[in-house]
């Protein structure tokens, strides 16, 4: 491949006509851009893939130099005499635009004859010419992306008495799960060929659904989805404060040529939003790492202070996934994430600090309604890490209590020697990150984070990273994955109590009934439950099937016998049973089963009959 590749303030084309049989189907109006990197290319015998990829890895660092984000690819037959075919051609075009889709990217016609006028830009790196071939690749490839191509793991499956076993050989019948796991793993493929139930459910429980609007990934969440949503926050928040995290907030965006920044990002050169503002180029975060590591640099450390446990619940961060990968909640651009960051001394009070954020992490995991049944564990490491820190890994593998995934490196390549993560196995076998950790050994030096030891002299932190539960909209995407797997196996699907919309459902027979009903709404929402009244004039029965199709756990009947009693007769989807117990048994009853979880009040009308219909 030949290119070159000029920075212009402008440039105008036209198409005039066909110049072959392939050439595409355009419209042939004229168009003009300014401020715009121009790259011709000419796709010779032999491009294929992997040239288009080192191409655009190329014009995007130029592009990086010189701070511009805006892209034309113009297709120019006349750089070369050793043109690849048509088709060959345009496929290879295609898949540069598609590789440059965090840029403002556009794409000059293929296969068409052009008149265009251009005005070049008068500095030093304005133009400049590229040849690319397959042997060329690997020597222009950059650093990052060269070493982890050449990194070596080893997959191994670790039982409870610390041995390591070949995944080829270790007998999976009773860990079912787990081989999806590892067929995941070594397939690395992200995206889905069809929805996976959740996001059927999700537009049924009225909780989410897609943004026409707005870029792909980027969710909306009705009334419903942002009480569950709150909930599940507030219980992260609660959670992380009662271990000793300190919260704080950073910004969305950040320049990515700070000297701090910079090669930190370039480790995830696909993951990023980008935005230029006033001459800077500016990324969107993908994580609130660097946030709370610039902020820790600006602190005064002492070992006495140390651990420093720092937090944020980021609304949000964003990553660039590719369009395949995003479907439903499971796999977003833009996601809320709890990122709980500890500054230890050093490896012994890393380790220890380890332990105690994994109890964590599995009582949140807990918590929020997703059992060990539901997940598997991966763990990977370094060699190094794992010869000295052997009874560390086999107590962490003992303490799930089965099997799990090892991913191990010969040599380090990440920033971390240590990470695990619970991984949800939904149901299309695919897996997904909630709970994670990381020992970082890098950071700490890179952001020249520093804390006075006990000889008053200037040491580099350990960090750990922690999200105890993972992205707040893939926690939903698991419970509602469960129960589609509830509902396949013929039990009742269902939210955990404390995150229904709705817990307690009023139904009054008759109009005389209302203010009778009013006032037991009162009395049951006095005590923190959320309680409405399906005051719609449709049939009894039709009222009871929309709150079991609602997944409302308790529906209370009232009638003139119910209204001369002193207990309430209580249906419970749940156990499909009725039954009749006092008010404040009842109230009991339901504070038992969301104790230690945050309430709210209903984010909708009281009244059903005043609330809008959600087309979806």
């Amino acid at each position: 491949m030949r290119i070159l590749q000029l920075h212009c303030d402008n440039i105008e084309y036209s198409p005039i006509k066909k110049e072959i049989s392939a050439a595409e189907d355009i419209d042939p109006t004229p168009k003009r851009f300014e401020e715009i990197v121009v790259a011709f290319v000419a796709v010779e015998e032999d491009d294929d893939k992997t040239v288009a990829t080192n191409a655009i890895l190329q014009i995007k660092d130029s592009m990086k130099k010189i701070g511009c984000q805006k892209l034309l690819l113009y297709p120019y037959a006349h750089l070369s005499s050793t043109l690849a075919s048509p088709n060959t051609a345009l496929s290879v075009l295609k898949e540069m635009e598609s590789l440059a889709s965090d840029l403002e990217v556009y794409r000059a016609p293929f296969g068409w004859t052009k008149s265009y006028k251009l005005q070049v830009k008068g500095h030093p790196l304005a133009e400049n010419s590229k040849v690319i071939t397959k042997e060329s690749v690997e020597d222009n490839s950059s650093i990052a992306l060269k070493t982890e191509s050449k990194i070596k793991s080893f997959w191994h499956i670790m039982t409870l008495d610390g041995k390591m076993h070949d995944i080829g050989s270790f007998n999976f019948s009773k860990h079912k799960n787990l081989e999806v796991l590892a067929k995941y793993e070594a397939a690395k493929k992200r995206s889905v060929d069809e929805p996976s139930p959740h996001v059927k459910l999700m537009k049924k429980m009225a909780i989410a659904d897609y943004e026409p609007a707005s870029d792909s990934g980027n969710m909306r969440f009705y009334p419903n989805g942002r009480l569950i949503k709150s909930l599940i926050e507030r219980y992260v928040n609660e959670k992380i404060h009662e271990y000793g995290g300190l919260e704080v907030e950073t910004p969305i965006m950040y320049d990515s040529h700070h000297p701090s920044l910079e090669s930190y990002f370039n480790r995830f050169p696909a993951r990023q939003y980008n935005i230029n503002s006033e001459g800077k180029h500016l990324i969107l975060r993908f994580a609130a790492c660097f946030g709370q590591f610039l902020m820790a640099t600006d602190f005064q450390l002492s070992y006495k202070t140390m651990p420093l446990k720092l937090y944020e619940l980021t609304r949000y961060s964003f990553r660039r996934e590719q369009s395949g990968e995003l479907v439903g909640l499971r796999r977003l651009r833009a996601f809320t994430m709890p990122d709980c960051h500890a500054f230890c001394t050093d490896m012994k009070q890393a380790v220890d600090e380890f332990r105690k954020r994994f109890d964590l992490s599995r009582n949140v995991i807990h918590g929020l309604g997703i059992e060990e049944s539901d997940y598997e564990m991966a763990i990977r490491f370094t060699e190094d890490f794992y010869n000295d820190n052997k009874s560390l890994i086999e107590e962490t593998v003992k303490k799930i209590g089965k099997p799990v995934l090892v991913e191990m490196w010969k040599e380090k390549f990440f920033y971390f020697v240590l990470k695990w993560e619970f991984n949800f196995i939904d149901n299309l076998g695919k897996a997904s990150a909630l709970s994670t950790d990381q020992i970082d050994v890098e950071n700490g030096q890179r952001y020249n984070i520093t804390f006075v030891d006990e000889q008053n002299k200037p040491q580099f932190p350990i960090i750990l990273h922690n999200s105890p539960s993972g992205a707040i909209e893939r926690v939903i995407y698991a419970l509602l994955e469960k129960a589609a797997k509830d509902s396949r196996e013929g039990r009742k699907p269902h939210f955990p109590l404390w995150l229904a919309p709705t817990q307690v459902r009023i139904i009054p027979l008759k109009p005389e009934f209302f203010e009778y009903c009013e006032k037991l709404a009162d009395s049951i929402g006095h005590k923190n439950i959320r309680v409405d009244i399906d005051d719609r004039n449709e049939s009894i029965g039709k009222r009871i099937r929309d709150a079991e199709t609602e997944w409302i756990r308790y529906s209370l009947v009232i009638g003139e016998k119910e209204i001369s009693s002193k207990n309430l007769n209580v249906r419970d989807r749940e156990s499909g049973a009725v039954k009749e117990i006092s008010m404040d048994d009842f109230v009991l009853e339901i504070q038992k089963q969301v104790e230690g979880k945050p309430s709210s009040p209903l984010n909708s009308a009281r009244h059903v009959s005043e609330r809008p219909q959600i087309m979806v």
